[in-house]
């Protein structure tokens, strides 16, 4: 083998190397600016330590984005998730107790790294669909009275509430690229609520019959979500998946939602720290591959 030949290839080799070393080279790089848009899931209330301005948001310091700063090590972390916040809460200003959120867009930068963003549950009123079913689970605990309230009409009133959701949360996606065009975007779902059957009437109150019928619900919106992640680019994290057997009815230990009545710190029919503790891994294990 000729001289030259041999330097082609070695050249050759150390641009394939360094090409396949790009990625990981790129990952150590690390985080400049995060940014963690949300509601309630994502800000967690009633888990200790809450803080922030305004206090009425109720985010808590080990919410996932928290832990998905520190395990990242990023430079400049932003949480502005928001309790009861919507869709139209990224672009105007939300009133909460003892102050106002404002929209949470004005956190997003050019220079942006990572946007994280959990939305679009108060968008369908799911706290509110919850509180009708538990209402009306008295009337027929082991039938379904809220599947029977929900489609009198013909159609299903909540299904079709997700169904026009799905715009709402791509103009939110379109909204962070628009205002951070080179940040990765992870849009994260929600915890699993109830199990997929029966339920444990009356410690929570849903009728045995109700209960697939909102876990369907759930998978329906799961489902929209990754929907809309895949439309508009952005990567779809799903807690929903990995949390059978960790919803309300689980064990005080067990559960990564909390119940009607909370066994942990954390507010009704919400994340507890080891719920978010769970999101924060998947997030992690999604940016970083570990």
């Amino acid at each position: 083998m000729s001289a030259a030949r041999r330097c082609g290839i070695a050249v050759i080799s150390v641009v394939a190397m360094t090409l396949l070393a790009t990625p990981a080279a790129t990952a150590e790089q690390g985080i400049g600016h995060y940014v963690a848009l949300g509601d309630s899931f994502t800000a967690g209330p009633f888990i200790p330590l809450q803080h922030g301005d305004p206090i009425g948001c109720a985010r808590s310091t080990r919410n996932y984005p928290s832990m998905v700063a520190a395990g990242l090590d990023v430079e400049e972390f932003t949480d502005v998730s928001c309790s009861a916040a919507v869709t139209e809460d990224m672009t105007q200003p939300q009133t909460v107790p003892l102050g106002v959120n404002p929209p949470q867009f004005g956190a997003l930068r050019a220079d942006t790294d990572l946007v994280t963003v959990g939305i679009v549950g108060n968008d369908i009123g799911f706290s509110d669909i919850l509180t009708t079913c538990a209402q009306l689970s008295v009337t027929d605990p082991h039938g379904d009275p809220c599947r029977e309230h929900a489609t009198a009409g013909g159609g299903d009133i909540y299904a079709e509430r997700i169904d026009a959701a799905a715009p709402e949360l791509a103009e939110v996606l379109q909204g962070i690229a628009a205002r951070s065009p080179d940040a990765t975007v992870v849009l994260v779902g929600y915890l699993r609520i109830l199990p997929p059957a029966d339920g444990c009437f009356p410690l929570v109150p849903i009728a045995r019959g109700d209960v697939p019928y909102l876990d369907g619900l759930q998978r329906q919106l799961t489902e929209m979500m990754a929907g809309q992640a895949a439309e508009h680019g952005a990567l779809f994290d799903d807690p929903y998946a990995i949390s059978l057997g960790r919803d309300v009815c689980a064990g005080p230990l067990r559960k990564w939602v909390e119940g009607f009545i909370p066994s942990r710190p954390a507010f009704p029919v919400h994340p507890n720290a080891s719920g978010m503790q769970a999101v924060a891994d998947l997030v992690l294990e999604t940016l970083t591959g570990d």
